[in-house]
């Protein structure tokens, strides 16, 4: 974690935290510490603990008399959140079938040429989006133009995924096949094919599905 000389402190510590989380940095069920978090970004407690508020339910618990810990799932409750996320994910893509707008499904089309331009410059294995400004999901859920299921995907559902995303993209073939999919979802999506699209979709969710349970399993058997 870097330190932090932005004027928004809280909203920069929000940040700084969900990356550290999501990127490995903080294992699930790992306890976090205030006044080491404000120590390692260089602020006070404050900022930090509005952070932590912020990302309760989400990235985080409270438990008490221990205090805040990574939000931890087992194989059941992550495959309960790959369900919601199939769905809403999957009417996702239907409905930016019919209504993303050309400039979208172009934005669509630079992204993953530029996913697949990273791959295969960098040599990484890893298929890892790291802001949502680089995330396929995301422009799918804002292209879909239902505001719903766009709060629910990118203010709920998206920061427990992210945990599972780094795992799950470094079981081995997972990155070629995961950016495939996403060409496939792509494709639909151009030719206005919205049961195509959300068909797509769903493929893609429950491969990556089936990938993070097999990477928790994996982890639970290393430790």
């Amino acid at each position: 974690m870097t330190r932090i000389r932005g004027t928004s402190l809280a909203s920069e510590a929000f940040d700084r935290v969900v990356e550290a989380i999501t990127s490995g940095e903080f294992e699930p069920g790992e306890k976090l510490s205030e006044a080491d978090l404000a120590r390692r970004l260089g602020i006070s407690r404050g900022p930090v603990r509005e952070a932590l508020q912020r990302l309760e339910g989400r990235l985080v618990t409270r438990v008490p008399r221990i205090g805040v810990r990574v939000i931890q799932f087992g194989p059941e409750e992550l495959l309960e959140l790959f369900h919601l996320r199939e769905a809403m994910e999957g009417m996702a893509a239907r409905l930016a079938a019919t209504n993303a707008s050309e400039r979208a499904l172009k934005k669509l089309e630079e992204l993953l040429a530029f996913h697949a331009d990273t791959l295969e410059h960098t040599g990484k294995r890893v298929y890892r989006q790291k802001t949502s400004d680089e995330d396929f999901h995301f422009a799918i859920a804002r292209a879909s133009q239902c505001g719903n299921i766009e709060r629910l995907l990118l203010s709920e559902v998206y920061y427990q995924l992210r945990i599972h995303r780094l795992r799950s993209s470094e079981q081995p073939g997972r990155t070629g096949d995961a950016l495939k999919e996403h060409f496939a979802i792509l494709e639909a999506l151009k030719g206005r094919d919205a049961d195509g699209a959300e068909a797509a979709m769903r493929r893609h969710v429950r491969a990556a599905r089936d990938s993070a349970i097999a990477a928790l399993r994996a982890h639970a058997e290393a430790v």
